[in-house]
């Protein structure tokens, strides 16, 4: 809930908006409470399933790498389905207990190569200032944040021709991912000196993995390893990044400014529930109901789609489709005057 502060600086508008959220946040609030039959039973299957397609991989090695690399499409799955579960406890969502969610997110982030601390806190922040105008500076990242098309065009050329570079679908979306997980994650790049518990969980993080594949490696062979668990981590890590980008800067958002903006508005609009396969669904864990993730991320992934189905508000967001989904990432600028997400080429046919 906004604090006492928050609801003085915001505008008439955002005052009546915050309102009527509160209402909805308590209709949703009851589906907070985890069950652990189910967290056991998602976990079991998830671990299981990631652990047989390793092994497969592993025996398909010296028969047919092509076979190798099209089971690493599941492996990413998987792995993709640990991340969510990973990010529940990040949350602490997934289980009731504090001490078995910080347990399991930093078992799930040997696998997934991620600091569980460092990327909880830096997680935190995003859920604070999400398509927030005027906070995208503080908690923001590359792939929820983005600059208004007024701001674009007020660059200089050499500027304006380095961001639409950096935004570019190959670097943001095919380049990137793999260089966080593999490269950026095994430093704390970002994390301020003073995050010293956040810092730890970088170097204890990449003490776990080096055990992993120093083990494996001495009674598998380095080669065959490195062949086998990159190829999921690039295609997971695409994967990943790609799910959690496209729910927050799709064509249809809203971006709103601080006196506007409300947890409501920016779940419900900011946010979106994408319709995926019953198949990538599972894969996926349930992050498709982002708009009530962020209306309440202590519900567990688990029970996401039970709230979407119980409460006929959370209807009215926008939806994407898999293919409205693999559009989003040409939307780069936000264009305050159209009120949705544009590309570089309606920022440059507006220059005109």
């Amino acid at each position: 809930m906004q604090s006492d502060t928050e609801l003085k600086s915001m505008t008439a508008q955002g005052r009546r908006q915050a309102a009527a959220d509160a209402s909805l946040r308590a209709a949703v609030a009851r589906f907070r409470t985890p069950s652990l039959p189910r967290a056991i039973w998602q976990l079991t299957s998830t671990f299981a399933g990631f652990l047989a397609v390793c092994v497969a991989m592993y025996a398909s090695f010296g028969v047919s790498y092509w076979l190798t690399l099209g089971l690493a499409v599941i492996g990413a799955g998987f792995t993709v389905r640990l991340f969510i579960i990973q990010h529940d406890c990040g949350h602490s969502s997934f289980f009731g207990s504090r001490r078995a969610n910080v347990a399991l997110g930093r078992l799930c982030g040997l696998i997934t190569l991620t600091p569980f601390a460092n990327w909880r806190r830096q997680h935190a922040g995003h859920h604070a200032v999400w398509n927030n105008l005027d906070r995208r500076d503080s908690g923001a990242d590359i792939y929820s944040t983005c600059l208004t098309v007024s701001e674009y065009l007020a660059l200089p050329p050499r500027r304006r021709f380095l961001y639409r570079l950096s935004r570019h679908p190959v670097i943001t979306g095919l380049m990137l991912p793999p260089l966080v997980f593999l490269l950026l994650y095994r430093v704390p790049f970002d994390t301020p000196k003073d995050w010293r518990g956040e810092r730890l969980s970088v170097h204890a993080t990449n003490a776990g993995i080096a055990i992993i594949v120093v083990g494996l490696g001495l009674a598998l062979g380095f080669e065959r390893v490195l062949l086998v668990q990159l190829p999921i981590m690039v295609i997971a890590s695409i994967i990943g990044v790609w799910l959690f980008a496209v729910q927050h800067r799709f064509e249809e958002t809203l971006w709103l400014r601080d006196g506007d903006w409300t947890f409501g508005a920016a779940s419900l609009q900011g946010s979106s529930y994408l319709q995926l396969p019953r198949i990538l669904q599972w894969f996926t864990g349930n992050i498709g109901f982002h708009h009530i993730h962020h209306l309440n991320p202590r519900i567990p992934n688990y029970r996401l789609q039970a709230c979407h189905a119980a409460i006929r508000e959370l209807h009215a967001v926008p939806s994407l489709s898999l293919w409205d989904a693999l559009r989003a990432p040409f939307f780069a600028l936000w264009d305050e005057k159209r009120q949705q997400m544009v590309g570089f080429s309606a920022a440059t046919i507006a220059r005109r």
